[in-house]
């Protein structure tokens, strides 16, 4: 349910809630959710600068701690080196061929292909970590 006071701010509530694992879950049950879209007029809203906002869940904590992994290893890093899922490959020191290394490492542990376009665009732990789920999710044989 959304309720929008005077100052025009927007507060939901619903049944959503995390379970200890930080998978959603919605009356008691797993849930999918991805992206939530709201939208709404200027005519019934006329001091909303913006039309719409999207709330969007990245990767399973699981998926993230992973590529960490696999990114330590692959770059030799040691132990009290700080992996964050924003730490960017290039300021760990990896080049263009390392990043390659640990395209194929991820492919190797998730079972995945990534794409030549896809892995060039990866350069991020985060962002390593979104594609995997995407492809995971395209693979039913995951």
């Amino acid at each position: 349910m959304a309720t929008v006071s005077a100052s025009s701010s927007v507060r939901f509530a619903s049944s959503l809630k995390l379970s200890n694992s930080t998978t959603p879950q919605v009356s008691g049950r797993p849930s999918s959710l991805k992206h939530i879209s709201v939208g709404w007029t200027k005519k019934n809203f006329p001091s909303l600068r913006s039309t719409g906002f999207r709330v969007s869940c990245s990767a399973k904590p699981e998926t993230v701690q992973k590529v960490c992994e696999i990114v330590r290893k692959q770059l030799a890093l040691s132990a009290d080196t700080k992996l964050t899922p924003e730490s960017k490959f290039a300021a760990l020191g990896a080049d263009s061929l390392d990043t390659v290394e640990i395209v194929m490492g991820l492919e190797e542990e998730f079972g995945i292909n990534v794409e030549e376009d896809s892995s060039q665009n990866i350069t991020t732990v985060q962002e390593a970590a979104d594609m995997i789920e995407k492809l995971v999710q395209k693979n039913p044989a995951s």
